[in-house]
């Protein structure tokens, strides 16, 4: 639900703010007080095109802002908003309400936010159009092509329609990658086998060698040592005679590191002083120290190499090593990562005939799959339709087209598309009898008009929680039939959170809520705000939208009688629904 909107420097509306209720809000004002502009506003928020023919004259920018709410909705729908709002990052706020908004530069730019986060138009159009569903006059015509006529009969249909749809989806992609695979390796066989050679080709090179993950690094260390070693080995043997004392071969007056240390020791531990014990004990820590550095010393010299052959082998070794990492990565890491890669692309590079052949029956079997869907889906559709039409055609009953029938044929589309092998047509009857023909050729503006509205009726019969905007839709409608549309807005109001922009005073009768748009025209500008109206200035303005009877009391009083026919209607909806 739409809780709230407020627009800046966009048309007429210099700053409004408006708050909107669960119900129907309707909305009125004088041609070219800016009604329209609050549905650019609601447009803008849904992604649509910036223009920045609509910021405010003398102004930078236009900014639109509104907040929505969960509470209430589907859970498709709630699942939608919620994994765009996580994908782009933004939060909801302290009343647990999504902050929506655009800016549009009078040079163009446009700028758009979700939570707090900005983000690209299409993920404000995403979550938009989960919570806001938009009809006018160009969503209409919309409403006159196949695919739209298709997804609003699939918009009908209950879980287990939307299931089989869905299982279609999956089953359409399957094939078309397994389809369009099969066509560019057979189109492509040689030019692949010779990439398959290549790789292969570096495979075994690597594979020959096989280096282990970091071996250029420690072949680097070993061949120095190597290269050290007389001068490593001298050195690991003068500190183990230091530490140790001489070998058992040789004489020496000096005496070990570890003797001189283990004298000191003993001389403290027994002088019956509990500091000098201390020091004593520090020093026994640095004789144990010493101990592990003697072994290590040991062992690091016995490792080094008594035979120049080694460093032959090494250096040889060394060298394959650079070979692949000057071909194929800086280092030996790289190329096993790069060996992966190309091992795996090798396999989906099998251009043999038994891979092919293994190929083409996968194609085959997948397109099956998909021939058996795709009938299902058909007879799904071809039920949605005959209760689709008789719904909307007992709707149009009661909107002044009492003889029309809409009728939804489903019909062989020839060939499998994303959505169905199935092209979906509305055609329109004058009559029971008479051949219907499609809404584009039959169908006047108010005639449309009012299927589209009978159509959103219907189809949001199971819908709650959604905001459906309306703008001037009655275009073209008077009379009895306006009293139907009021009565069938506010029916839809009983689910769903519903605004319409509105000429009739039939229509703006049956509110929960009047907003009036009002025009100040100074000497050099226009300006137009938002305000909601009480119920004696809610007469007023209907006595005002029926020919400008506002000033009489007979105006006023037909006005009253309005209102008050409009308000018991209302009150027989909720009663009826509870």
């Amino acid at each position: 639900m739409l809780t709230d909107l407020a627009i800046r420097n966009l048309g007429v509306i210099t700053g409004s703010t408006v708050e909107f209720a669960p119900g129907l809000t309707v909305l009125t004002g004088e041609t070219g007080a800016g009604k329209t502009m609050v549905v650019t506003g609601l447009r803008l928020l849904a992604g649509g095109r910036a223009d920045a023919g609509r910021v405010r004259s003398g102004a930078e920018k236009a900014l639109v802002e509104g907040h929505i709410s969960t509470d209430g909705m589907g859970d498709l729908a709630r699942a939608a908003i919620t994994g765009a709002l996580t994908e782009c990052g933004g939060e909801t706020d302290e009343n647990g309400e999504i902050l929506l908004a655009r800016q549009v530069s009078a040079k163009g730019r446009s700028r758009a936010w979700v939570g707090g986060r900005t983000t690209p138009a299409g993920t404000l159009g995403t979550i938009s159009a989960a919570a806001i569903a938009i009809h006018g006059q160009n969503d209409q015509l919309r409403l006159l092509g196949n695919d739209e006529q298709r997804g609003a009969l699939d918009r009908y249909g209950d879980n287990g329609h939307n299931q089989l749809l869905e299982r279609y989806r999956k089953a359409y992609t399957t094939w078309r990658g397994l389809d369009k695979d099969l066509k560019e390796r057979t189109a492509s066989r040689r030019e692949l086998a010779m990439r398959a050679d290549q790789l292969r080709f570096a495979i075994d090179e690597i594979d020959a060698v096989n280096p282990e993950p970091g071996e250029d690094e420690r072949l680097v260390e070993t061949v120095r040592r190597l290269q050290d070693v007389d001068t490593l080995r001298d050195a690991a043997t003068a500190a183990l005679m230091a530490i140790d004392g001489a070998a058992e071969d040789t004489t020496s007056e000096e005496s070990a590191a570890a003797e001189l240390l283990g004298g000191a020791q003993h001389h403290l531990a027994t002088a019956g002083d509990d500091e000098l014990r201390d020091l004593a004990e520090r020093i026994g820590a640095v004789t144990t120290e010493l101990s592990e550095i003697s072994a290590d010393l040991g062992r690091f010299a016995e490792a080094l190499p008594d035979d120049d052959g080694d460093l032959d082998t090494l250096l040889t070794r060394q060298a394959d090593i650079r070979q692949l990492t000057r071909k194929y990565a800086p280092t030996i890491d790289g190329v096993l990562t790069w060996r992966t890669k190309a091992a795996a692309q090798l396999d989906s590079l099998d251009v043999s005939e038994e891979a092919l052949d293994e190929l083409a029956k996968k194609v085959a079997a997948a397109h099956k799959d998909l021939q058996a869907v795709a009938k299902k889906l058909t007879s799904s559709r071809s039920a949605l339709a005959k209760k689709l039409g008789a719904a909307v055609t007992e709707e149009l009953a009661g909107l002044a087209m009492p003889n029309s029938v809409l009728q939804v044929s489903v019909d062989d589309a020839g060939g499998f598309g994303p959505e169905g092998a199935d092209t979906v047509t509305f055609g329109l009857a004058g009559h029971a009898d008479d051949t219907p023909r499609p809404l584009a050729t039959s169908a006047s503006g108010g005639e449309l008009s009012r299927v589209m509205l009978a159509l959103e009726v219907v189809l949001a019969s199971s819908d709650s929680g959604q905001t459906l905007v309306f703008d001037e839709v009655d275009a073209g409608v008077g009379g009895r039939a306006a009293v139907e549309i009021g009565r069938r807005l506010a029916r839809l109001a009983q689910r769903n959170q519903v605004i319409v922009v509105t000429h009739l005073p039939q229509v703006a009768a049956y509110a929960d809520t009047h907003l009036h748009i009002a025009k100040d025209s100074g000497a050099s500008s226009v300006e137009s705000g938002v305000n909601e109206l009480s119920r004696n200035q809610r007469v007023e303005e209907l006595a005002r939208m029926m020919a400008g009877l506002d000033d009489t009391e007979s105006g006023r009083a037909h006005a009253t009688d309005l209102l008050e026919r409009a308000e018991y209607d209302r009150a027989q909806l909720s009663t009826s629904r509870r």
